[in-house]
């Protein structure tokens, strides 16, 4: 199954609704399509690029994705996905969305001539699963309201952004809590914004006020205070865990009690499987998570998260807010549990 063309587009994709984080706020996304056809077959990737976390920009994503940058992979077998996902490292090192998005596509090109779901061919191991959905920061009121939302939707787990004020953190979680009572779980991240003092003194009242998760409480590079902590089983780590080395480092010894792997930071679907051998070796379970993402690589985390044995915990809601997606299908999303679709590769479609 030869390559034949490949085309790259890229769409600013404003959000519905603009939230905030520890490190900004975000009303819209920067998304950047593939398609890879091949004989008579098409594979779909998208890339967000993650400037505050991996370093590229948006541009740097768009100049890996040209036709001049991508030609190797014309006259390629696509049912090479796994020897091609991985020769894209060396070429696009700097760009991790923008190999993600060409990895899942030849993914997505893979399964179909195989003539079976994505999460299929790599070996399912889970048939559907929960996903979180995310309250960004602001005040308790709002977030109340934003939750009430989400319970009539079915949802029963919620992350909320924390990481300015600890004490307005800790206030907020506790109204959250006695809202929602103990029909959700509440996973909270802090995307780096505490210190040592405010990690403890949240920590202190994790199990007050049943927090599931504690996401990268820390600033990335502080492992070994991040290894100090009591409760570290608690805490998971994002921005520490950029790629497979990062996980390494943060494995051995182990120092905390999940990782979140994002394809737009690892490079795609091969690299986060490395990742996720590594997790399940060393005991810790994973967290599958996204930014604003479209359907097309929510799809293709979902995909390699069912794939994986250490997979505890998901947080693809990246697509939720976006004010328009150029793709269809990809999983279906009811009472909060997302599951896939029996269609071959990803499942997607454009329009």
């Amino acid at each position: 199954m030869k390559i034949d063309t490949i085309a790259c587009w890229a769409v600013d994709v404003p959000l519905t609704r603009p939230y905030t984080v520890a490190f900004g706020t975000c009303d819209a996304a920067p998304l950047v399509f593939v398609r890879i056809e091949a004989e008579g077959r098409t594979g779909h990737g998208s890339a967000s690029p993650a400037e505050d976390i991996t370093g590229e920009t948006s541009a740097a994503c768009q100049a890996a994705l040209t036709s001049d940058q991508l030609s190797w992979l014309v006259g390629e077998d696509a049912r090479d996905m796994q020897r091609l996902a991985n020769a894209l490292a060396p070429r696009m090192a700097g760009t991790p969305a923008a190999r993600a998005a060409v990895d899942m596509a030849l993914h997505d090109l893979g399964a179909q001539a195989l003539g079976v779901p994505l999460h299929r061919a790599l070996g399912e191991h889970h048939d559907a699963l929960p996903t979180s959905v995310t309250i960004g920061i602001k005040d308790a009121d709002a977030a109340l309201e934003e939750a009430e939302e989400y319970l009539g939707r079915g949802f029963r787990a919620l992350k909320v952004k924390i990481g300015t004020d600890v004490e307005e953190d800790i206030d907020r979680l506790r109204r959250l809590r006695s809202f929602v009572g103990d029909r959700v779980a509440i996973r909270v991240d802090a995307n780096a914004g505490y210190d040592v003092p405010a990690t403890l003194r949240l920590l202190a009242v994790a199990r007050e006020v049943g927090l599931e998760l504690v996401e990268q409480p820390l600033p990335a590079a502080a492992l070994a205070e991040t290894r100090s902590l009591p409760d570290r089983d608690l805490v998971c780590l994002d921005e520490s865990v950029l790629d497979a080395r990062d996980a390494r480092r943060a494995l051995d010894p182990l120092a905390a009690g999940s990782i979140n792997v994002k394809l737009m930071k690892c490079g795609g679907i091969a690299e986060a499987r490395q990742i996720a051998s590594l997790a399940q070796l060393h005991g810790a379970a994973l967290m599958w998570g996204c930014m604003d993402e479209s359907r097309v690589s929510i799809a293709a985390a979902l995909h390699v998260a069912l794939a994986s044995p250490a997979t505890r915990y998901l947080d693809l809601d990246g697509h939720l807010d976006l004010a328009e997606d150029p793709f269809t299908g990809g999983f279906v999303l009811e009472d909060g549990v997302l599951r896939p679709t029996n269609r071959p590769g990803l499942g997607i479609s454009e329009g």
